[in-house]
């Protein structure tokens, strides 16, 4: 098998997956995963669609992380995963979309509008 390529999304981080067979390594930006997210739910968050599947031995995972916070690149790496898992096997495909990792979280920040401090706040209103 050669290396599956996908794409994760969420908010406005994206994550390029490349997942090849290996021995569990998942690299994010040319750092290991416990040094890129220090914390020990965003590595399980990334790591679910793996555990799910019970596959997180089997595979070497690079991703290329751009755009967002914490949460969301986190999120977006998760969303790749699935995909990529998907492509490697299509009998992953209802244990992942059961659990929800299939799903591509369509919230996004609203714009700010002109003539107001924000997206739906406004300025304090005065009477006289």
């Amino acid at each position: 098998m050669e290396v599956v390529n996908t794409v994760g999304r969420r908010k406005a981080a994206v994550a390029r997956v490349f997942v090849k067979p290996g021995k569990g390594e998942i690299t994010i930006n040319r750092k290991s995963l416990e040094v890129y997210f220090p914390l020990d739910i965003l590595q399980f968050q990334v790591k679910q669609p793996l555990l799910a599947t019970n596959t997180a031995e089997n595979y070497d995972i690079t991703i290329n992380l751009d755009g967002g916070g914490i949460k969301g690149q986190a999120e977006a790496a998760r969303l790749g995963i699935a995909r990529a898992l998907c492509e490697i096997d299509a009998e992953f495909r209802p244990v992942l979309k059961k659990n929800g990792f299939l799903t591509r979280d369509p919230r996004e920040v609203e714009r700010k509008k002109p003539g107001q401090p924000g997206a739906r706040r406004k300025f304090q209103f005065s009477k006289r």
